[in-house]
């Protein structure tokens, strides 16, 4: 079976159940859902290179759990798809730590632009939609960059997961 390539897709933290806290259960039952997919993916779909966005959020989540299962996975591989090199600048700093201790942990990084443009994000999310052989996306489907991206996906024929977070337990 031939390897397959994975993109993710998904909210930021403002549109998410949860927000910031991803103590919240919500947010532990979506990195449940998140890393039980991948190994079914990984298993039985052969699915070996991963993309990720590295915006804060899912795309940050997804890559971190990507990062655990390579210690089950060794063969696994991780892709920061960046659309700018300056892309947590303006972040707090907690999540530039992070996003910088994850780039330090992936197998290649690829930035679409040296620096911020108005289309930046777009054309780093084409990149991967265009790289890869699905999309998992995690969703609430209002429109916005990950709807846009998932249309995207569709057009070019890319089969794409998705998961809504309003569809989780919240345990509260």
């Amino acid at each position: 079976m031939n390897e397959k390539t994975l993109a993710f897709t998904g909210l930021r933290p403002y549109k998410l159940p949860w927000g910031f806290d991803e103590s919240r259960p919500t947010c532990l039952a979506l990195k449940i859902a998140i890393r039980e997919r991948l190994i079914k993916l990984i298993e039985e779909e052969n699915v070996r290179y991963f993309l990720s966005g590295m915006a804060m959020g899912v795309d940050m989540i997804c890559a971190e759990i990507v990062l655990e299962l390579k210690e089950i996975y060794p063969d696994i591989t991780l892709e920061a798809a960046l659309p700018n090199k300056e892309q947590d600048m303006l972040w707090p700093q907690k999540y530039r730590d992070r996003y910088r201790a994850i780039l330090e942990k992936c197998d290649s990084i690829y930035a679409v632009s040296e620096e911020y443009t108005d289309d930046c994000m777009e054309k780093r999310n084409r990149y991967m939609v265009d790289k890869c052989d699905m999309v998992l996306a995690v969703w609430n489907g209002k429109p916005g960059g990950t709807g846009n991206t998932i249309s995207y996906a569709k057009k070019r024929k890319k089969p794409v997961i998705s998961i809504d977070p309003l569809d989780l337990p919240d345990g509260e």
